[in-house]
């Protein structure tokens, strides 16, 4: 199987302060325009917990508390890239956000969970889906039909 069809391992983080959410406008190749959370790729060898961390603060300088297991998701939505989406929900220690890729996101705001700009990155829709139902288990989400 060549690389055009590898699956990836990506981990989003829903953050939370004072109950409102990070969201950034993505720059991206996937995705471009669309508003989504923090993060990234899993690393050869990394834990889930380490990577949820490192992509946040890598993109916003942000340091996580109380990060905790949100959903897991089969991501399709832009095949032909694959992902297996492993969502966190976490909450932020600080309230200011800092644009350390901006190559990658255009900012980062803080916004009110009912008042959240579109359209939003599928797997941020997934995170806000499991977070506001409590279903953690999506199995070919925004299935590709063949």
């Amino acid at each position: 199987m060549s690389n055009e069809y590898a699956v990836c391992v990506g981990i989003g983080v829903l953050v939370l302060w004072q109950g409102n959410v990070l969201l950034g406008e993505r720059k991206g190749s996937h995705g471009r325009g669309q508003f989504a959370t923090p993060g990234g790729h899993l690393e050869y060898l990394e834990s889930f917990e380490h990577c949820a961390r490192r992509e946040v603060y890598e993109e916003t300088n942000l340091t996580l508390k109380n990060i905790r297991f949100l959903r897991v998701c089969n991501l399709l939505t832009y095949a032909p890239k694959h992902y297996v989406d492993i969502g966190f929900l976490a909450e932020s220690e600080v309230a200011t956000p800092v644009v350390k890729e901006p190559q990658k996101v255009v900012s980062w705001e803080w916004y009110e969970l009912d008042k959240l700009l579109t359209p939003l990155f599928a797997g941020t829709e997934f995170l806000l889906d499991s977070y506001r139902s409590g279903r953690s288990y999506w199995d070919a989400a925004g299935e590709v039909r063949y």
